[in-house]
């Protein structure tokens, strides 16, 4: 390994040189406290930066032993220390100058989940810090000068003020892992409570818009009602109260404009654990829920849906179903077969994105229209069945169904962001109405065992000579957080409504294009799992199949994997 001094020397040399010179400069550097590693050079001053990363000594970085003992501790320290870096990082963006992206200094900004991600680990020892330089240039002539500020003025500060204990503010990181700690201790009191969900009082909810994720200014706090509430002593914090939503139905009802969705989508991100000051610190959700919508237009392959659909009339199979273009029903369905599939033990819906005829068929379409001539069993047939037989529990929000207020266990009202628990006005309220059909027959959970087409692994190029052909990795492109692309084939998202990141919708690119260069001929099961175990085993890099791990990937959970799968 080379000194910082050689490396100053080196680019002193290249100064003013034509911009490829700068790929010499790849390799790693020792800077004393830290080794720097220049991954990749960009080839042009106008393409995408510089790959670089810092490894920091552990006893270096100097942080306590108990921030490194257990994963959700470890992930809250590579959050805290991204975020960190981040801030410092975006002081001296730019202050460089020259053509193109001279002068970038980056690293992803994470949004208000804690999750885990490649641009900052903690492995073996070290702090890696993954991060962006656009080398600067004058036209495409190297400016080694103001390179040489970056890599010897800035980054030294932002290592020192981002990934050094010494330099962080007095107790800070202390409450980081004890926030940790604590999230982690309610999400296991879930399972010893059975309870599906958790949202502590003075939890703020609402978000400050539709195209932000932080909280509301002066929204009302989140308290539960004395009926659904538990109080949880927490390790730290100690005794904090909220709502226990038990395992089983639940009803979120209540009008327009009240607050019923605003919960459930808190519940919906309560999968993830998230920053201090979100106000949804203590909304911790069963891990494995799924949100369930119609799905207009998506492709289904090969999925049972015989569990609500059955006896089409062009007699096609629902066991194995296929279609390039389900409807809102047919989808639904799908979605509720595959997140069973994925091992779903909560399904998250709301009646506004579901499909009605799906959801619901009232006594005077039944009397009207017989059920042996209407292949759908509606949901409110199979969602008692789902909890007692096969113990998937239920959150949907209703606002014009009453039906499903026969089979609910509890029924939360939102009223003007306030919670209330009306179970017993609303069954005092069925008495002498007319029962629904609450049962179907036939319950039988939906088969799995789906072969992936996971065919064309490489592409075959002609060689820039044109004497030849040769094959290449395919490759990865993301479409913001809602599509990507591995070789010529797109893959949509945008309603797998639990992915919160960029990087993890770029994480199941990669994790496409190593199933189709190692997984061919397994099940969707089978491929999820041994993405899974090579995570575990290898960390969440090791899907880009070998070479440099590149920074902005972001763990996915086994259930988007799914979601993935089932629709590529």
């Amino acid at each position: 390994m080379k000194s910082s001094e050689e490396l100053r020397a080196s680019l002193r040399a290249i100064d003013r040189r034509s911009y490829p010179a700068y790929k010499s400069l790849a390799g790693s550097w020792s800077f004393g406290k830290y080794i720097l590693h220049i991954e990749h050079v960009q080839g042009d001053p106008f393409a995408a930066p510089s790959q670089l990363s810092v490894d920091v000594d552990r006893r270096t970085a100097g942080f306590p032993a108990g921030c490194w003992e257990t994963p959700w501790n470890r992930t809250a320290l590579e959050d805290y220390l991204l975020r960190r870096f981040a801030r410092q990082a975006e002081r001296f963006s730019r202050q460089a100058r020259g053509s193109g992206k001279s002068g970038v200094l980056s690293v992803t900004a994470p949004g208000q989940e804690v999750l885990e991600r490649t641009d900052c680990q903690v492995r073996s020892g070290a702090v890696t810090l993954r991060f962006e330089v656009g080398f600067p240039a004058n036209g495409r002539t190297i400016n080694a000068r103001e390179l040489e500020k970056i890599l010897f003025d800035f980054l030294p500060v932002c290592v020192e003020q981002g990934l050094l204990c010494a330099s962080t503010p007095r107790g800070e990181v202390s409450q980081v892992m004890a926030l940790a700690e604590d999230r982690h201790f309610i999400r296991e009191e879930l399972e010893r409570l059975e309870l599906a969900a958790f949202v502590a009082d003075g939890s703020v909810l609402p978000r400050e818009s539709g195209v932000s994720d932080r909280p509301m200014d002066g929204a009302v706090p989140f308290r539960s009602p004395d009926a659904m509430a538990v109080t949880l002593a927490l390790p730290h914090r100690g005794a904090v109260r909220g709502m226990g939503v038990r395992r089983g139905i639940t009803l979120i009802a209540g009008g327009g404009y009240h607050g019923k969705s605003t919960l459930l989508k808190a519940l919906e991100r309560g999968v993830y654990d998230h920053i201090a000051g979100d106000g949804r610190e203590y909304v911790i959700t069963d891990p494995t829920a799924v949100k369930i919508r119609a799905e207009d237009g998506r492709k289904v392959t090969d999925t049972d849906i015989s569990l609500f659909i059955n006896h089409l009339p062009s007699g096609r199979d629902t066991a194995r179903f296929s279609t390039l273009d389900a409807s809102g029903s047919t989808s639904q369905a799908a979605n509720i077969a595959e997140a069973l599939e994925a091992d779903s033990r909560l399904l998250l819906m709301d009646e506004d994105t579901s499909a009605t005829n799906f959801m619901v068929r009232d006594e005077l379409m039944q009397a009207v229209i017989a059920r042996e001539q209407e292949p759908i069993t509606p949901f409110l047939e199979r969602a008692l069945d789902l909890w007692r037989q096969a113990g998937v529990s239920l959150i949907l929000v209703v606002g014009s169904c009453g039906a499903y207020f026969h089979i609910a266990d509890q029924v939360l009202q939102m009223d003007a962001y306030h919670a209330r628990d009306i179970t017993a006005q609303a069954k005092a309220a069925l008495a002498g109405r007319p029962v629904p059909a609450l049962s179907a027959p036939g319950f039988r959970l939906p088969g799995g065992g789906r072969t992936v087409d996971l065919s064309g692994a490489v592409q075959t190029r002609k060689n820039y000579r044109g004497d030849g052909y040769r094959q290449e990795r395919l490759k990865v492109k993301r479409f913001g957080k809602t599509a990507f692309s591995v070789g010529d084939r797109e893959l949509d998202l945008r309603y797998v409504e639990q992915l919160v990141d960029a990087g993890q919708t770029q994480a199941l690119a990669y994790m496409v294009r190593y199933a189709r260069e190692n997984l061919a001929g397994k099940t969707v099961a089978e491929v999820a799992a041994a993405l899974a175990r090579l995570v575990e085993a290898k960390g969440l890099g090791a899907v880009c199949g070998g070479g440099t791990v590149p920074a902005g990937l972001t763990l996915p959970r086994l259930q988007e994997v799914f979601a993935c799968f089932n629709r590529y």
